[in-house]
């Protein structure tokens, strides 16, 4: 089955649908008419060196619903710089004798650090009959218990497609594939990112809380005199000036590229 906007919009819907199985995160983190971002990740309960083979062999992981072969195991990643993130079409009988088979070059490798890095350029699926380009950088980051795998993929360039359309579609895509790789070598059982970070803030709230309870009581016992003025109170009159700096205190944070480590 070629790869279509169809079939990437399908794909898309279908991962909304199906709960995931493995610990992701998706976003597309920039859209705009001169392109796209997209950024996902998934956590594996294998070492970063293991990963890395996986990675480099997407035979064993690619959607075969994704290929211009029709099969997965068509597809190859020679990891070094220049090498082909190319498939192979199935040999004809039929062609007359000396014919080579065909084949389909998806990306080039720009980058290949064994354990931490692939990058690699090229437009997949329909992009590929587009005039856009597109960079995907994937790294790899040990963990307790296993490897964090981030991909970023970047677009742009002119296409005939919608960028509000064809970057969701993508981006559901990528996670599908990745979700594959994931499968494949076992997710890694994480509790919530958020979690720590909730304790963490749960404490100097908890600390503020007594020291304004202090101070109360303390303005109680001992009433202000005549000479002092009452503290001015601050309100807010616009809540839509907070909600966007924190919006763009947000947006500046995911907006950081991988690290290749």
């Amino acid at each position: 089955m070629t790869i279509t906007l169809r079939s990437l919009a399908v794909a898309a819907a279908t991962m909304c649908l199906l709960p995931l199985a493995t610990p992701a995160q998706a976003e597309v983190v920039k859209q705009d008419e001169n392109g796209f971002v997209v950024r996902d990740s998934v956590t594996v309960a294998v070492e970063p060196d293991e990963a890395w083979q996986a990675l480099i062999a997407p035979n064993k992981w690619w959607n075969s619903d994704h290929t211009w072969s029709g099969s997965a195991e068509s597809m190859y990643i020679s990891a070094q710089g220049g090498g082909c993130f190319c498939e192979l079409y199935p040999e004809d009988k039929d062609a007359p004798e000396g014919t080579r088979r065909g084949s389909v070059q998806h990306m080039v490798v720009l980058m290949a650090n064994p354990g931490k890095v692939l990058r690699m350029r090229g437009g997949l699926g329909p992009l590929q009959s587009e005039a856009a380009d597109g960079v995907l950088t994937i790294t790899l980051k040990p963990v307790d218990g296993g490897t964090r795998i981030l991909w970023e993929y970047v677009v742009g360039g002119y296409m005939r497609f919608e960028i509000t359309e064809i970057a969701p579609a993508v981006d559901g895509v990528l996670q599908l594939q990745f979700g594959g790789l994931a499968k494949q070598l076992g997710p890694l059982a994480m509790a919530d990112e958020a979690e720590p970070d909730a304790r963490e803030a749960q404490e100097p709230a908890k600390a503020a809380e007594s020291d304004a309870e202090e101070e109360a009581k303390t303005e109680e016992e001992e009433p202000a005199s005549d000479a002092e003025e009452a503290e001015p109170k601050i309100e807010i009159e616009d809540v839509d000036d907070v909600m966007s700096a924190l919006d763009k205190l947000g947006a500046s944070k995911q907006d950081e590229p991988p690290v290749p480590r």
